[in-house]
């Protein structure tokens, strides 16, 4: 089985050029789906790497494009672009005054920026009729490399993550000390955006996500690889809110879960 699970769970460079799904195009926005695994830009950690999100939509739609917001190399879903240097302004300021304060701004309020998530994890996540809060200020994550000249003394920062659970599911297979396999399926909407705040969060509680290598369960990784037949962190921006910086029109994004994903599904009869 180690053998196995080595050969599927090496983290592996994309070496075929991705042609990315466009959720939203207009003339001062673009959205794409981002698959797992993809780099957004170039970083010191990308050596590596050959393709990235920033490039191939450049490519793409042949246009200069311009970042405003990250998502993790392992997260899929929706990550937007400007296509001038005033929306992308306009753009970076709301998402970093919301990452920042736990809220908009009242000089940034036109934006209203809300991000929606889904998650697998690990267990039954008890059942709530309304959407719990995770309230847990959290140590600020550092790049050995990139923020070597940061200090490591900084006190934690707010962090606040409303989550509900949508479905649960087992698989009667023995793991461990217990006689089954569980599964939760939670939708989360992050106030802050603290690096790695969904999964920090969720491994707080106990429940973390399947394929987290940094907050993770050293026995369900693995079993879900070798179940499933994939390795992959199995969180997804699924939508994506805001009032347009330009046109004042309420915009709502969304990205479809994968085939991977509804492969799980089907498994666990979803």
């Amino acid at each position: 089985m180690t053998d196995f699970i080595n050969t599927i769970a090496s983290e592996k460079v994309i070496t075929e050029k991705p042609v990315l799904t466009i959720l939203y195009q207009d003339e001062y926005l673009v959205a794409i789906d981002k698959p797992a695994g993809l780099f957004v830009h170039r970083s010191f950690m990308d050596k590596d790497e050959i393709y990235f999100a920033l490039q191939l939509v450049r490519d793409q739609i042949g246009k200069y494009i311009y970042p405003v917001h990250r998502l993790d190399r392992p997260t899929s879903g929706v990550l937007l672009f400007a296509l001038t240097k005033e929306v992308a302004q306009k753009l970076n300021e709301a998402f970093a005054t919301k990452s920042a304060s736990g809220g908009v701004s009242e000089v940034h309020s036109e934006i209203e920026l809300t991000k929606t998530y889904y998650a697998l994890v690990r267990g039954h996540l008890p059942i709530t009729e309304q959407a719990e809060l995770i309230d847990y200020s959290l140590k600020e994550k550092l790049d050995k490399l990139g923020d070597k000249n940061v200090s490591r003394d900084k006190a934690p920062q707010s962090a606040q993550t409303y989550y509900q659970v949508i479905k649960q599911a087992s698989l009667p297979i023995a793991l461990g000390k217990f006689d089954s396999v569980r599964y939760s399926l939670v939708k989360l909407l992050p106030i802050t955006g603290r690096r790695h705040q969904i999964r920090r969060h969720l491994a707080h509680l106990r429940f973390p996500i399947l394929g987290d290598i940094n907050y993770g369960d050293n026995k369900q990784n693995p079993f879900f690889i070798e179940h499933f037949g994939f390795k992959r962190l199995m969180l997804i921006a699924k939508s994506l809110c805001f009032i347009h910086p330009v046109t004042k029109q309420k915009i709502t994004i969304t990205a479809e879960f994968d085939q991977q994903w509804q492969n799980v599904f089907t498994e666990l009869n979803w």
